[in-house]
C-alpha cells in the first residue's frame, strides 16, 4: 500500500535535470512491526544525565557540500532555490524551503530518554543523521515545533491516513536503536497498530 510520502517537485534546481526529494525509507511491515514491539524493552525514561540537543551532532555533510538536512529536502540536489513541497504528516503545501524543518521521527530528545543518554557521541551522531531508517522527513516548521519532542502516546501526525507509517517508521527506529519505550507509549502504539 503506498502511504502519503512528502511530495517533492522541483522547479529550479541548479542541476540541470530536476530530482525528486529522497522519500522516507519504508517502514516495516504492520506484522513485523507487531513482533518488533513485543521485543521492545518497557522501561521509564529517565533524564539522567540531562538532555541538551548539542549532544547529537546533526547535518553531517553526506557528499560533495551536501549536509543531511539538504539531503532530506532535496535528495542529489544541495540548494534548492524554488519548489514546491507536502508535508506528509499534515499534508500542507509549501513553496518555501524556508517553511520546512526537518523532523527526527523519533525526536532526539525521546531518543534520549529511551536509551541514548547511555551511547557514545559517535554514535548519537549516527542516529540525528540517519538516512537509512524512516527517522528523517522534511514537514512544515510550525508543525515540528507544535511536535517538539513528544512521543506517540502525546502527540500524532494531525493527517490520520498517515498514523500507520508513523507508528511502523516509530518502531523501525527504536528496534533498530534498541532504544526502550514507556508503558504509555506502548499502549499508544499497540492502539494504532490495531487500526492498521
Amino acid at each position: 500500500m503506498i502511504l502519503p510520502q512528502l511530495i517533492f517537485l522541483a522547479l529550479g534546481l541548479q542541476a540541470a535535470a530536476a530530482p525528486l526529494k529522497r522519500a522516507l525509507p519504508t517502514p516495516v511491515s504492520v506484522s513485523t512491526a507487531k513482533e518488533y514491539l513485543g521485543e521492545l524493552t518497557v522501561a521509564v525514561d529517565s533524564n539522567s544525565p540531562a538532555y541538551a540537543r548539542d549532544l547529537f551532532k546533526t547535518w553531517d555533510t553526506i557528499s560533495g557540500n551536501c549536509d543531511t538536512r539538504e539531503n532530506v529536502v532535496t535528495n542529489s540536489a544541495c540548494s534548492p532555490t524554488s519548489g514546491h513541497w507536502v508535508s506528509p504528516y499534515d499534508n500542507v503545501p509549501t513553496d518555501l524551503a524556508s517553511d520546512l524543518d526537518i523532523d527526527h521521527l523519533v525526536p532526539l530528545k525521546e531518543a534520549w530518554l529511551s536509551g541514548a543518554r547511555n551511547w557514545t557521541p559517535a554514535q548519537r551522531e549516527a542516529y540525528a543523521n540517519d538516512l537509512t531508517r524512516p527517522q528523517l522527513v522534511a514537514i512544515t516548521d510550525n508543525l515540528n515545533e507544535s511536535k517538539g519532542d513528544k512521543d506517540v502516546a502525546q502527540w500524532m501526525p494531525p493527517l490520520a491516513s498517515f498514523h500507520c507509517e508513523y507508528v511502523r517508521a516509530w518502531i523501525t527506529v527504536k528496534h533498530y536503536y534498541k532504544l526502550t519505550i514507556d508503558s504509555a507509549e506502548k499502549t499508544a502504539l499497540t492502539t494504532y497498530l490495531g487500526q492498521c
